[in-house]
């Protein structure tokens, strides 16, 4: 079982990709959260990661949730405000007679298709592209 911890998450920022890091908040009802401090909570960006058993089955989720947060300012009063979220939903669902290593192939095929020269899964993903 991992135990709740740091996780440095790097984005694409052209150059020089930009390394987050997520530090522990809570664990709640057997889903871990991890946050990146922005000052205020309302500006954090959280990921979750979390697995259950149902049935025969062993379902995981990891959650990346990412707000765009400006400073709004009224009769002189200014306050942070979110003005957009974006989110990433990974979930996984094994039988509970698969391998360690038919999990390992698999979360690694997904890591594969996330990469920029995977044009199909890029170009939908990030350029908000339609497949033809």
């Amino acid at each position: 079982m991992p135990q709740l911890q740091n996780v440095i998450l790097t984005d694409r920022t052209p150059v020089t990709p930009v390394n987050l890091t997520f530090v522990p908040r809570d664990i709640s009802a057997g889903v871990g959260e991890v946050v990146n401090n922005a000052g205020t909570p309302i500006g954090e960006k959280r990921l979750t990661v979390s697995m259950k058993q149902t049935g025969k089955r062993f379902k995981g989720e990891v959650r990346l949730t990412l707000p765009v947060v400006v400073s709004e300012v009224i009769n002189g009063v200014t306050s942070p405000k979110v003005v957009r979220t974006g989110y990433i939903n990974l979930s996984t669902s094994f039988d509970e007679t698969s391998t360690e290593q038919e999990r390992t192939d698999a979360v690694g095929m997904m890591a594969s298709a996330l990469t920029t020269g995977k044009v199909l899964v890029n170009d939908a993903l990030v350029k908000n592209e339609g497949v033809y």
